[in-house]
């Protein structure tokens, strides 16, 4: 009996998994990306910094049949100074909700999440200071699908980083993919 029960256990497991992927249709929700670009500093930050460069790594997990996605973010962004010889860096690691609206080859979408940024002051003859703050981003883009399962983007981000006396605010524009 205990061999009856366990055969028929494993024929319809092997029944399931072969039928599970013919149902998705090789569809995996689960994506990894990089993106880089230019960032803008704006406010605060515009007035001691220049514009600078920003560059990320992501994963993300997008459901087939919904339009809400989630993505965890790390950048890093970095201002060449306007006021002492040195630079302005600011990592960042967010989470954040995408808002697709699917349209046909061109998709945009609204992004926008939190997380924990560090506001770094390096000095070029040495020296640096840095501290963790809180911070949000909110912005849009555009998706470009190539392929089932690889695409590009292009997307613009508000970011605001509370510091103590204030924030820093950037806007960093950048092109990227997903795979």
């Amino acid at each position: 009996m205990n061999r009856f029960v366990l055969s028929t256990l494993v024929v319809s497991a092997a029944i399931l998994a072969a039928a599970a992927p013919a149902s998705a249709q090789g569809y995996n929700p689960f994506q990894i990306g990089a993106s880089g670009g230019i960032a803008f500093p704006t406010a605060d930050l515009g007035s001691v910094a220049n514009t600078g460069y920003d560059i990320s790594v992501m994963v993300g997990y997008k459901p087939e049949f919904t339009p809400i996605s989630v993505r965890a973010e790390a950048a890093y962004n970095e201002f060449g100074s306007k006021v002492f010889n040195g630079n302005v860096n600011i990592p960042a690691f967010t989470g954040n909700l995408v808002f697709g609206m699917p349209m046909g080859t061109l998709s945009p979408y609204a992004i926008g999440g939190a997380g924990l940024y560090r506001t770094n002051v390096s000095l070029n003859g040495g020296g640096s200071a840095g501290e963790n703050h809180f911070g949000f981003n909110i912005g849009a883009g555009i998706k470009i699908p190539l392929s089932s399962s690889f695409e590009t983007f292009i997307e613009a981000r508000y970011n605001r980083v509370t510091v103590n006396n204030g924030s820093f605010t950037f806007i960093p524009v950048t092109v990227g993919v997903m795979f």
